[in-house]
């Protein structure tokens, strides 16, 4: 992929970055060296490592999944401003 000005100034209206005209240029080279970079590790043959999500070997906590109530409706409506039942009520947002 080749990334020329035209480019430049379109990813940065996207990111609603200000890029003066001057730099356009150096940062299509800068992308371009990127994305040279991302297709040398494409050929990098991956078949047999496992994905991973860290370098660190880690083992997530796991609980038990229950289905509860929280038994909290009464407690949370006690601090609530305005309340129906067990409902907070609050300001209508959208016409």
């Amino acid at each position: 992929m080749s990334v020329d000005r035209d480019t430049v100034r379109r990813i940065a209206k996207l990111a609603r970055l200000a890029v003066p005209e001057e730099r356009l240029d150096q940062l299509a080279g800068e992308l371009n060296g990127i994305f040279t970079w991302v297709e040398m590790l494409n050929e990098v043959d991956v078949t047999g490592v496992p994905a991973m999500t860290s370098v660190v070997a880690q083992k997530l906590k796991w609980r038990v999944d229950e289905v509860n109530d929280g038994g909290q409706a009464q407690a949370l409506m006690a601090n609530a401003p305005a309340h129906e039942e067990t409902f907070f009520v609050v300001p209508k947002v959208v016409e």
